[in-house]
């Protein structure tokens, strides 16, 4: 099959890697697979560039596709006649601009699917396709009597468990036990403020306990100053933004990972990288974070993140090959270009 997936946004963030790796392995697969991506927003400071990221990867799409939520009209337009002169067997739109210019767009004989990355896309204007797929099993009933598939977070295969997490942790110069990580940007939505103040009562009972705060943000102040507040500065380390390797190494050195919420990707990827690294993963009940979650918050407050943090509990998981997964989008495209 001819597929080009449709994803605008010029940051590798949010749902970019997991349209990668699908991609990837829906190339792997033996299909032809390219990703357009916002072509305008060069100039992306305060977040790591797409475009070099799938370029690299030979996904990048050079059919021209602006694809900017910043874009004119007469570049929307423009846009919508390129994508309508293409030769495609599916289009696969990840974002609400995307999903409009492919409704009003598609290539003849094309079947259209969309992927819903956050429960707000899930409106009452939301446009028309063949088919779904979602991030969590809960926000299936929202799309009744429609075709949609669950679309689990894949995972890139750097993400195992290291050697020899002692040496990792002395390369990195982490000490205490447990060690506890958040991984995310620091956003509210992360809830990076329940994080240290359940870290702070935790230490009462486990004195050696560690924190590792990995991402950066604009909160990441804030938190700086809650955390000089809480008197816990020394047990604190605030490790940056990391990417690539880099990040895998700071995972992979963790004992335990704290995801106390999600953005605007509800896939619970960091949840899956963490468990493909052997980290226990203690999460709050959003998005797909229940399915991956060793243990699960049950409200946000610091006394249960502390209890589900001193439990004993580990979810025996197996989470879907990154080839599984890309074998059930695929029949889903197969299923609906079946039905005509």
């Amino acid at each position: 099959m001819r597929i080009l997936h449709l994803l605008a946004s010029p940051f590798w963030s949010g749902p970019a890697e997991n349209v990668a790796l699908l991609a990837l392995a829906q190339r792997q697969a033996g299909h032809e697979v390219a990703v357009a991506l916002d072509r305008r927003r060069t100039k992306v400071d305060a977040e790591e560039p797409a475009v070099p990221r799938f370029e690299a990867l030979g996904l990048l799409d050079s059919g021209g596709l602006e694809l900017s939520v910043k874009s004119p009209p007469w570049t929307v337009l423009g846009d919508m006649r390129r994508l309508r002169s293409r030769t495609l067997d599916v289009v696969h739109a990840h974002f609400t601009h995307d999903h409009l210019i492919a409704r009003w767009a598609r290539p003849r004989g094309a079947v259209l699917v969309r992927s819903i990355h956050a429960p707000r896309s899930l409106r009452s204007s939301l446009p028309k396709a063949d088919a779904y797929t979602v991030p969590a099993a809960t926000e299936v009933s929202r799309l009744e009597g429609k075709k949609v598939r669950v679309l689990p977070p894949l995972v890139d295969p750097r993400f195992k468990p290291a050697e020899s997490r002692e040496k990792l942790r002395s390369e990195l110069g982490l000490k205490g036990a447990p060690l506890i990580g958040m991984v995310s940007t620091f956003q509210a939505s992360r809830r990076h403020a329940l994080g240290v103040a359940a870290f702070e009562q935790l230490r009462r009972t486990r004195s050696d306990a560690r924190l590792v705060l990995v991402g950066d943000g604009a909160l990441l102040e804030q938190v700086r100053q809650q955390v000089r507040e809480r008197n816990v500065q020394e047990q604190v380390t605030f490790a940056g933004y990391q990417q690539g390797e880099s990040f895998v190494r700071w995972l992979q050195a963790l004992d335990e990972v704290w995801i106390l919420g999600l953005g605007n990707d509800w896939s619970g990827r960091a949840a899956a990288q963490a468990r493909a690294c052997g980290v226990r993963v203690v999460a709050v009940r959003e998005g797909a974070l229940p399915a991956l979650a060793d243990v699960q918050v049950e409200q946000p407050t610091p006394e249960a993140v502390v209890a589900a943090s001193l439990s004993q509990d580990r979810a025996r998981v197996e989470h879907p090959s990154n080839q599984k997964i890309a074998e059930e989008v695929l029949a889903l495209y197969q299923q609906v270009r079946s039905a005509g």
